[in-house]
């Protein structure tokens, strides 16, 4: 199985299917959600179930959905997954799967090429977050991205053996001497931080150690990395890497619902004051069609039915014909999803909120605008 990446994504998006479409199915997984691995098929079954009828008797797509079927039912490691992506082509020679860290909205398309979108908004979305561990001898510093661990390293400034506590005045060693050791070894630390973040340049960075410790680390980071400061976790040097990455996924959810909380009050604002943002499913729909859309800003599970033009693929809320041009539509049995799905064709990054009771008044779909 592949891992997320810019590189695979790029890859994948210049495949295009030679005398067969390319299925591309993306299914969450999350265990928070289907605890059970019935649970994950009976997620799996709804997705073939929609999709079947769209093979339209092609071979290479039956094998296609046959073979994600069985590789779904045959079992899943999902300590580490909430979300896959597959992308298959028998007549192509293409079966990839990719295991993400995040939960995806379940989806299958058929197309010539593959819809690799919610991959692209997944890595535009991402924030890497900096951990870093300290005593007053060690330091720890990890970097995770996508809920993996992707960087880790140590700083040892060991402290010479006859500075212990036992002895000092028969040898004369003065305690300051031994603080100003411990505050020169965090200020290594910090530098360590701020030569950790030049390299992989993390958006967040928090800090696990000892109150006294972490405040003095505080002061000694470089501006640039007291900026991205978030908060000081609960582990600290010698913590497990399960425990680290339970602790940074910890802080990587808060971010989330800071920002989807921030970009709330962003359309609110918006809305009410007739700038750049429209609320609602059919104003949302029309700034999609007309290709105006900033950002989507959905709830999670929202979904109705719709329409959507035969001749311009544009999407509406209420049909049969389209407001503008009279044209007869199509009945789509959830619009919602399809707009989904045309903001990530379009570039257009999509941010689903849980739980937003902001939004839910907004109507629990919106869009900031460029113009």
């Amino acid at each position: 199985m592949a891992v997320i990446s810019e590189a695979a994504v790029r890859e994948l998006a210049g495949l295009r299917g030679v005398g067969a479409p390319i299925t591309s199915c993306y299914l969450d997984v999350d265990g928070r959600r289907l605890v059970r691995h019935q649970d994950v098929e009976h997620e799996l079954e709804t997705v073939l179930r929609d999709a079947r009828p769209r093979a339209n008797g092609h071979r290479s797509t039956h094998d296609d959905l046959s073979r994600i079927e069985a590789f779904v039912r045959a079992g899943l490691d999902r300590r580490d997954t909430r979300g896959l992506a597959i992308f298959a082509s028998s007549a192509n020679d293409l079966w990839e799967v990719i295991e993400l860290p995040k939960p995806v909205r379940s989806r299958l398309v058929i197309d010539q090429a593959p819809a690799v979108g919610q991959l692209e908004s997944m890595l535009q979305e991402h924030e890497a977050i900096g951990v870093l561990l300290a005593d007053k001898q060690r330091a720890e510093l990890y970097v995770f991205e996508l809920g993996r661990l992707v960087d880790r390293s140590e700083l040892l400034d060991e402290l010479p053996r006859d500075y212990d506590s036992r002895g000092d005045r028969e040898r004369g060693t003065p305690a300051h001497h031994r603080e100003e050791l411990a505050l020169q070894h965090l200020r290594h630390a910090a530098r360590a931080a701020f030569d950790l973040w030049q390299t992989r340049s993390f958006q967040h960075l928090v800090i696990g150690a000892p109150d006294a410790i972490a405040s003095q680390l505080e002061r000694d980071l470089h501006p640039y990395l007291r900026e991205r400061l978030s908060g000081r976790i609960p582990v600290g040097v010698g913590a497990s890497d399960a425990d680290v990455r339970g602790a940074a996924e910890a802080v990587e959810r808060d971010v989330e619902q800071r920002r989807e909380a921030e970009l709330v009050a962003r359309l609110k604002e918006a809305v009410v004051t007739g700038g750049r943002g429209v609320a609602g499913l059919g104003p949302t729909l029309d700034a999609l069609s007309t290709h105006r859309v900033e950002r989507l800003v959905v709830s999670k599970g929202f979904s109705q039915a719709g329409w959507r033009c035969p001749a311009t693929g544009a999407l509406a809320s209420v049909g049969p014909n389209h407001n503008a041009s009279g044209q007869k539509m199509d009945r789509v049995e959830d619009v919602v999803e399809d707009a989904i799905e045309e903001s990530l064709v379009q570039g257009v990054p999509v941010t689903i909120c849980l739980g937003d009771a902001d939004l839910d008044v907004l109507g629990r779909i919106g869009a900031l605008l460029r113009y």
